[in-house]
């Protein structure tokens, strides 16, 4: 072709076309020979690191995995599940983490998986449960209070314990609060009053105010609360310095000296010139309710009593006076008259008046020998009482002289008889009590004697006046004198007496008694440490009040009863009732001290007082020791032991 080997180059793409003939007709030729395909093959070889190679309808494929997206060959994405929040993936209360191809949920602090785990997929039905951290003991320390919340829980003081150092409710792992136990400390003070008994100062702990002796509780309540804040209550009470004012007037009567006002202040009265107060004392107290106790006594007209009217030396009279209280001078009048039946025309009438201050006036008259005289003796006015009569006669006729009294019972008389002579002398005695109307006594008998200075001693009661006529059998008229005796001491009072162990005390029976030794003026009940019972005397005047005790350890009078107060039955009296009786505070008895209860009866007459006393309690303390207990013990089991035998001896 005339080209030469440079005129024969063939084209670079000549070869291909026929390798890849070549190629296709192997491939045909391997189909024809039966091989495998491998197409499939190629197929798998392709997918993604996170896809899987699945056969569908006779086809292989690239398929992502479980959690990825994708075509399964050049692309496989993870699928995010958290993105849709994770209450929606995992549930409440939870946090949900994202892993590759996957995911896992974790509870919120304060909660716990229901499988226990730390991590979960909710694909089993597992959620996140509440933990109750208060079933831990003393989470929140001494004193603390658990409360459980959501996924937390509060810690809060309990009941009588105050939260410190930091806020309620309190975390014990982020706060430094404590609770510490509540103590209000010292109930606040009470001007005037004072606390009453103990008290506790944690919460509900209440302190009981009094007002102090001397005080009065005008308002308020009288208790103080401890709250739950650790502070007393503030108290309300208000006690009011007790202040009576001025003391009340009496009738005829006159304030001595300027008293106190306050409580336990006395006011003192006299009566005025012409009056008396045959009850006792007046007075009045300033109570523990700021006024003034009651006066219990008057002033009534002094109505003077002439009795003991006697003749003595022949024309001279003397008489004695009640009450002996007189202090001043008084005026009597006297009237005389004069009849001489063997006389004609011998009446004869004198009226005078003598004045003196003598507790026992005297006056000597010019009386006519042998004459027969009947004398009136009065106080002038203003003065008031009741006549005393006397008759007598003069010594012309009379055998009988110089008569006078000893001894209270006993009479002396001289006769004018020749000495060694027997004469009879006839007495008739009349014997009355002005304190007792239906008292009357009687005698009537004689004596002889040859002595010219006869003696003679009657049996006379005490406490009486007495009108004597003694007249000797020679004379033509008796000799009257008028004598009154002492009064002795009253009877022993009839008490029902107590042995009292502990309180109360029971109600006391006071009974009247008779005047059968002489007038009874007052009844008194006496609070003695029962440490002097044996060593007290009866007559002793020195006992005071409560309040004008210098040591309650001395004693001292609880209550004076006139004797008009007490009825003719019984009269009940409580010790310790916080009462006035006359001028005297029936006060408390102290606890834990032994006392003696005793009754004393005064008689008082003619400046003379006389006294009897009977124990009427022992109150002793009621506090027993341990042998004590076992010892009342043992007796109670030997005593209901004795009962069983009797009764089994009895069957």
């Amino acid at each position: 072709m005339g080209r030469g080997p440079r005129g024969t180059r063939r084209s670079p793409g000549c070869g291909l076309p026929r390798l890849l003939r070549l190629v296709l007709l192997l491939s045909l030729a391997r189909g024809v020979s039966g091989e495998r395909d491998t197409d499939d093959l190629d197929v798998c070889a392709t997918c993604h690191e996170h896809a899987t190679c699945q056969q569908k309808e006779g086809k292989r494929i690239c398929i992502c995995n479980y959690g990825f997206w994708g075509n399964g060959r050049t692309r496989c994405v993870d699928k995010d599940e958290c993105q849709f929040g994770a209450t929606v993936i995992c549930g409440d209360h939870t946090s949900c983490h994202n892993t590759p191809g996957g995911f896992y949920c974790i509870c919120h602090a304060g909660y716990r998986a229901t499988n226990n785990n730390r991590t979960f997929i909710p694909n089993d039905g597992t959620f996140c449960a509440d933990i109750d951290e208060c079933e831990d003991f003393g989470l929140c320390r001494h004193g603390g209070r658990c409360i459980n919340t959501p996924g937390s829980f509060e810690c809060y003081c309990m009941e009588g314990y105050v939260a410190k150092n930091g806020p309620e409710p309190f975390h014990p792992h982020m706060d430094a609060t404590s609770c510490t136990e509540i103590d209000c400390g010292t109930p606040p003070e009470v001007p005037g009053a004072h606390i009453v008994g103990s008290y506790s100062s944690t919460p509900g702990g209440q302190a009981h105010y009094s007002c102090k002796e001397g005080f009065l509780s005008i308002s308020g309540d009288r208790v103080s609360r401890c709250t739950a804040l650790g502070v007393w209550e503030p108290p309300t009470l208000h006690c009011q310095e007790i202040s009576c004012g001025s003391p009340p007037e009496v009738q005829n009567a006159i304030l001595v000296g300027n008293p106190s006002s306050s409580q336990g202040g006395v006011a003192h009265y006299d009566c005025q010139e012409g009056f008396e107060s045959p009850g006792g004392k007046i007075i009045s107290v300033c109570t523990e309710k700021g006024s003034w106790s009651e006066i219990t006594y008057a002033c009534t007209e002094m109505v003077i009593e002439i009795h003991g009217v006697s003749v003595f030396n022949d024309t001279c009279v003397r008489w004695q006076i009640s009450p002996e209280r007189m202090n001043s001078e008084i005026m009597y009048l006297i009237h005389i008259e004069r009849q001489q039946p063997d006389v004609v025309e011998s009446v004869y009438e004198e009226t005078f008046n003598v004045t003196t201050d003598s507790r026992i006036p005297e006056v000597c008259l010019h009386l006519q020998k042998g004459a027969n005289y009947t004398m009136s003796i009065s106080t002038a006015p203003p003065r008031r009482s009741v006549p005393a009569i006397l008759g007598f006669r003069t010594a012309a006729e009379q055998t009988i002289t110089n008569i006078s009294v000893y001894n209270d019972t006993c009479l002396r008389w001289t006769s004018l008889k020749t000495a060694n002579v027997a004469e009879m002398y006839l007495f008739h005695i009349w014997g009355q009590r002005w304190y007792q109307k239906a008292f009357v006594q009687e005698m009537i008998f004689n004596t002889t004697s040859s002595s010219q200075d006869p003696e003679i001693c009657l049996d006379l009661h005490p406490g009486t006046s007495y009108n004597v006529s003694l007249q000797a059998l020679s004379s033509a008229l008796p000799v009257v004198i008028y004598l009154t005796t002492q009064i002795t001491e009253p009877p022993l009072p009839e008490v029902d007496f107590f042995t009292v162990r502990g309180r109360p005390l029971p109600r006391f029976r006071l009974r009247k008694a008779k005047e059968i030794n002489g007038p009874i003026s007052s009844y008194q009940v006496l609070v003695l440490p029962l440490s002097l019972q044996s060593t007290f005397s009866c007559d002793s005047e020195g006992m005071t009040s409560f309040f004008g005790n210098a040591s309650p350890a001395d004693g001292y009078v609880a209550a004076e009863i006139p004797a008009r107060d007490v009825p003719d039955d019984t009269l009940e009296i409580s010790i310790g009732d916080r009462l006035y009786y006359g001028q005297y505070y029936n006060a408390p008895l102290k606890t834990g001290n032994e006392y003696c209860i005793l009754l004393r009866i005064t008689s008082e007459w003619n400046k003379v007082r006389r006294y009897s006393c009977a124990v009427w309690a022992e109150v002793k303390d009621s506090s027993l020791t341990a042998q004590q207990m076992v010892g009342v013990g043992l007796g109670s089991v030997a005593f209901v032991t004795i009962l069983a035998f009797l009764s089994f001896s009895a069957v």
